[in-house]
């Protein structure tokens, strides 16, 4: 086996200074895969709608200390993966799609450790062409800038991999468990398992992302072995299209509609940020106790946890014994013959 292993863990990225704030929207929204608007059209959309958001943005980041936390967290997972594979010499890099460091800082540091092989990472459980897809593309053209070349093996994506699904699973137990301790035992309590939206459109032109979502739920409800009141709902929509429903905030009036506490899963995120620390722990719970729901909660993401660690390195691992290409945690091809917008799709095109 090669003696050197570059991995490269994809995210998002965050703004690390308010001043960061106004340009990180600006590169979220100038991207193609965001904004599918003609190319002559999305950089003056972008600049208003960036604009826009830049003074609700400020407010909550104001509550995160002026900050992301998403590069520490990663930071920190990069770590623990990294001591996970005491087999090879394993090094992480952390390429961000919006804000530092963004793929060409992280290809040019890969070059300097010169790896023997490279293995792309995405912190993204489920593939979408948002997300992964606008990742891996980002670093093909930054490797290429960078002159790197190395036997690179991508990893688009991870589902329903069991060691994912009961780690997350055992982080939901726990907190269900914690929840009901706090509740009268007549108070039902519904899990909601929350992950970010997209456009309708999008999904409708074969992104395989909530397809994949409804897969992971059903794998670590079967993980966590419990029956369960459940739904799944998108949160954080972002332009005035219709998005994919049921949205969270209408999940959350249906249970004090329906009298019932809810437990919050952050389905589709395995790192705190606004999306968590603010949108889920301080809007959602504020309409929560605005229109009476009887108990709210909300499970903690992964971040370093020992289980999500262990299931990256397993997964890690059984990419590698794939050989270079394209893989999912599953091994081949997962999605369905209608997610025209899988990476598999695209590569037998």
């Amino acid at each position: 086996m090669p003696d050197k292993l570059a991995i490269v863990l994809f995210n998002l990225g965050g703004p690390d200074r308010p001043e960061a704030i106004r340009p990180f929207l600006l590169n979220l929204f100038s991207d193609p895969a965001i904004l599918r608007v003609p190319f002559f059209v999305r950089p003056f959309l972008a600049r208003i709608i960036a604009r826009a958001r830049v003074a609700p943005a400020t407010a909550n980041y104001a509550l995160l200390g002026g900050q992301s936390p998403l590069l520490g967290l990663t930071q920190q997972q990069a770590t623990a993966l990294q001591t996970a594979l005491p087999e090879v010499d394993a090094r992480c890099f952390i390429a961000m799609r919006y804000w530092h460091p963004f793929s060409l800082e992280a290809a040019r540091a890969v070059k300097a450790w010169a790896p023997d092989e490279i293995m792309l990472l995405p912190l993204y459980p489920q593939y979408s062409t948002t997300t992964t897809g606008s990742s891996l593309l980002a670093w093909r053209q930054a490797a290429a800038r960078a002159g790197l070349a190395a036997q690179t093996t991508t990893l688009c994506c991870y589902p329903v991999d069991q060691a994912f699904a009961a780690a997350t699973a055992a982080l939901v137990s726990a907190a269900y468990e914690r929840a009901r301790t706090t509740l009268d035992g007549a108070v039902p309590l519904r899990v909601l398992f929350s992950a970010h939206g997209l456009p309708e459109v999008i999904i409708q032109g074969g992104d395989p992302y909530q397809w994949q979502v409804e897969q992971t739920v059903a794998a670590v409800l079967a993980a966590w072995g419990a029956t369960v009141d459940h739904t799944i709902c998108y949160q954080s929509r972002a332009t005035p299209q219709k998005w994919i429903e049921p949205s969270t905030d209408a999940e959350v009036e249906r249970a004090a509609r329906d009298k019932t506490a809810v437990l919050v899963v952050p389905i589709a995120f395995v790192s705190e940020h606004t999306e968590t620390l603010v949108e889920l722990d301080v809007e959602y719970r504020e309409l929560a106790d605005k229109v009476g729901v009887p108990g709210y909660f909300r499970v903690p993401t992964q971040n370093a946890d020992a289980g999500f660690i262990a299931s990256l390195a397993g997964l890690v691992r059984r990419a590698r014994r794939s050989g270079p290409g394209l893989c999912s945690g599953a091994g081949g091809r997962f999605c369905g013959a209608g997610c025209g917008g899988c990476p598999f799709a695209a590569m037998a095109a």
